[in-house]
């Protein structure tokens, strides 16, 4: 039987480096029924970025009207810029059967928590060592060594969070643990308060008993 289901809010976190953006990556490119979620944000617009791809470009005035109105899942303030998940759109996506990617730390789980609660499923990934984390960010290529010392140093503080969440894993082989995302992920899907129109179908099945 093919009964409509509610899509999924699956949360990833993790420390910098840790894999949580490749495990994101493996997860789109085979499975077309999931998308990240794409905040709004206040900050200008970059060159390279597209306005409802990347984020949705607002104003503060307009975030403002949408924060005030409570349209806003979770949102946070960054180096004097609004960033937040619009709650409209997801819940959009959720009724047409959809899966949602949200990469927030975990403030923004928490304000997600108390919103909708019912729709989540949380994941933090940890690195198997500091020594390992250390060598994933050197190898990115991409930060000087004092930024590196400083996410290291923000990698504390995002830990003590990893009690916080529905499932923890540690990351020492990426496929293993892509893999272990997807089976969470699935078993989400087959939760019985995902599927629409459930107690219907088993109240028809009593009804034929009634009717022998």
């Amino acid at each position: 039987m093919n009964f409509q289901r509610r899509g999924v809010m699956l949360v990833l976190a993790s420390p910098s480096g840790a894999g949580k953006s490749s495990i994101s990556r493996a997860l789109f490119e085979d499975d077309p029924n999931i998308s990240l979620s794409v905040s709004v944000t206040t900050r200008a617009r970059r060159t390279d970025e597209i306005d409802g791809k990347h984020y949705h470009f607002i104003d503060v005035a307009r975030f403002e009207a949408l924060r005030d109105a409570g349209e806003l899942l979770e949102w946070a303030k960054v180096h004097d810029n609004y960033y937040a998940t619009p709650r409209a759109e997801v819940e959009e996506q959720l009724k047409a059967g959809r899966d949602i990617l949200f990469d927030i730390d975990y403030q923004g789980t928490l304000q997600l928590y108390e919103r909708c609660r019912a729709d989540m499923v949380t994941i933090f990934i940890l690195p198997p060592s500091i020594v390992e984390l250390r060598k994933r960010l050197e190898r990115r290529a991409q930060d000087s060594a004092g930024t590196i010392e400083r996410r290291l140093k923000n990698a504390r503080l995002e830990m003590d969070h990893f009690n916080e969440y529905d499932y923890v894993l540690v990351n020492e082989d990426l496929e293993e643990s892509t893999s272990r995302v997807r089976t969470i992920l699935a078993s989400a899907r087959l939760a019985r308060s995902r599927f629409v129109a459930l107690d219907e179908f088993v109240h028809s099945l009593q009804a034929q008993i009634d009717r022998l």
